[in-house]
């Protein structure tokens, strides 16, 4: 009401409404319906201020290295969190434990170095992750999107990676796009399944021809294609030498086992011929005595 009693105009009351948003929009930051968006503003620290009604927030391409999980926690209605291009290292790990209801979360071009899975297990309506271009990643767990199940898009492409567990991504039902172009993949017996599992999973490898082996020598710039060929040849007969000092170890036990038969057998023949020989000679003597 106004000071005559009278009601406010609706256009103003609009117009206090957007001024009572604009305060609350952090410094260096634009601010419209529910979206935050404070990109390449050399932001360090995570900002303050945020309105806790938003549903976006975009930091792209500033300073931070650190989210505060308790800050972000006070956003709980945020659905889509850009921190793309920023310098967010390895201490992710529940971090994003107040946002369950995020569903879009770039984290691509950062300085990840590894996923376990306190790092997103809260995040149970994430539909898109995108952990790209981080080349410090060099581990994901393998139960670290157990309970990402909504999971639709995961893009690890370009980042330090040489193996995943087959079942890291075979668990999830939703998965149709799968990054992993330009890694560090270690072709080797081990990655075998993985490959496979490629190969006759229907989701979709953008930029597949740049998914490649980078070691050994013998198979780098090798397509998964080809490499699965030359895997199912060389680890179904290759013998490696763990592999030849185990068959060392099989003959050395079945010789000694054969040894030690033939020698009882032998000792076993040697008492029982001593025991005929006395056998007789005892016969003998009872019919000289006779």
């Amino acid at each position: 009401m106004s000071p005559s009693g009278r009601p406010w105009p609706l256009s103003l009351v609009f117009l206090l409404g957007m001024a009572s948003e604009a305060i609350s929009c952090p410094s260096r930051c634009s601010c419209q319906y529910l979206e935050v968006d404070c990109t390449g503003q050399k932001l360090q620290e995570f900002p303050v201020d945020i309105p806790l009604d938003a549903r976006q927030l975009i930091l792209a391409a500033n300073n931070i290295s650190y989210l505060p999980a308790v800050e972000l926690s006070f956003l709980a209605d945020l659905v889509y969190l850009d921190c793309r291009k920023n310098l967010l290292g390895d201490d992710l790990d529940f971090t994003f434990i107040g946002v369950a209801k995020l569903i879009y979360l770039d984290l691509s071009f950062n300085n990840l170095t590894q996923v376990t899975f306190s790092t997103f297990s809260h995040l149970l309506s994430l539909v898109v992750l995108k952990i790209s271009d981080n080349p410090n990643l060099v581990a994901i767990e393998k139960d670290a999107f157990a309970n990402n199940t909504w999971l639709r898009h995961l893009d690890v492409s370009r980042t330090g990676l040489t193996f995943l567990d087959t079942s890291t991504v075979q668990d999830l039902p939703n998965l149709r796009l799968l990054g992993l172009s330009d890694n560090l993949w270690h072709c080797n017996c081990s990655f075998l399944d993985f490959i496979t599992w490629m190969m006759e999973s229907d989701v979709h490898f953008p930029d597949a021809d740049n998914i490649t082996c980078y070691t050994p020598a013998g198979l780098r710039a090798l397509r998964m294609p080809a490499a699965e060929a030359q895997l199912h040849f060389s680890c179904l007969t290759q013998l490696y030498k763990q592999d030849y000092v185990f068959l060392c170890l099989v003959g050395f036990c079945i010789f000694l086992a054969g040894t030690m038969a033939a020698w009882l057998a032998g000792v076993c023949a040697v008492i029982y011929e001593a025991h005929a020989s006395k056998g007789e000679e005892e016969e003998e003597e009872e019919e000289d005595t006779a």
